[in-house]
């Protein structure tokens, strides 16, 4: 189901000439995102749930953690981007069309990747440099970095500390982001005289907000902190960020929305007549 409902958002995106701008841009990366991350996890669980293999190659199990916090890395400063989008839309709404162009918006996915690549990459490179001793039996149902920590023979002063700083800057830095754009943008709403308008500019916001509230709140749960938290509750708030949101944020952000509804049935009704 979240393979499906992303790829039928990429799939509107890219035929509906009415989706190319910018919000529904950044709502197709965000889905091919969302598909990427689902797919470095669940498979695996599927796979020890279905099969009872529930083992896994420590090259891949390095590599499951990289491109997962790579992955993740990036759709938090993606949510950061799509809220610099809609300040952009509400509160200079004149300027928009000329500094949200399709060339800076594609510069700023670019940026998106390349924030996350150089702030996960040393973390992830201490991860890997670590000795691992005894059963070596991961507490948790995917390569999580602060599971395989806990395996490791050597000191993790450094690599918790770095850790720590480098979730800190991309996750709570784009949280601040995040929350600057919402403040100014809720301040010109409150300024609009017609309810209607008011209710028009706040729908295009509100998913954004739940998205945001719950990936952000989870991921400070678990990742923002220099102690650990009790294992099991890791693996309820993980369930929240691989499964819960990749499955609702395609029904929260664009299946809700009624230029993706009108877009759903301009192509069925095409396919038809064809």
């Amino acid at each position: 189901m979240t393979f499906a409902r992303n790829v039928i958002i990429i799939i509107l995106v890219i035929h509906d000439p009415n989706l190319h701008i910018p919000m529904y841009f950044f709502l197709g990366n965000l889905s091919v995102l969302e598909i990427l991350i689902t797919t470095s996890i669940i498979p695996k669980i599927l796979v020890s749930l279905l099969l009872g293999n529930k083992s896994i190659s420590y090259p891949g199990c390095l590599s499951q953690c990289y491109f997962f916090f790579f992955l993740g890395s990036s759709d938090f400063v993606l949510l950061t981007v799509m809220s610099y989008d809609r300040y952009m839309a509400i509160c200079n709404p004149l300027q928009y069309p000329v500094i949200m162009r399709f060339e800076f918006c594609l510069w700023l996915v670019i940026g998106c990747y390349a924030v996350s690549f150089f702030g996960t990459i040393l973390p992830t490179n201490l991860v890997t440099n670590l000795s691992f001793c005894g059963r070596n039996q991961i507490g948790h149902f995917f390569c999580d970095s602060l599971a395989l920590m806990k395996l490791a023979c050597t000191d993790l002063n450094l690599v918790a500390l770095i850790s720590f700083f480098s979730s800190s800057v991309i996750v709570v830095g784009s949280l601040i982001s995040t929350i600057i754009s919402y403040v100014n943008i809720i301040t010109v709403i409150v300024q609009i005289p017609s309810s209607s308008g008011r209710q028009r500019a706040f729908s295009t916001c509100s998913s954004h907000l739940i998205v945001d509230s719950l990936e952000y709140s989870s991921c400070i749960f678990m990742y923002v902190q220099l102690s650990g938290n009790n294992p099991s509750t890791n693996k309820i708030v993980s369930l929240i960020n691989i499964v819960l949101t990749p499955l609702l944020s395609p029904f929260i952000f664009s299946l809700r929305n009624k230029q993706m509804k009108d877009a759903v049935k301009t192509i069925f009704i095409k396919h038809a007549v064809y």
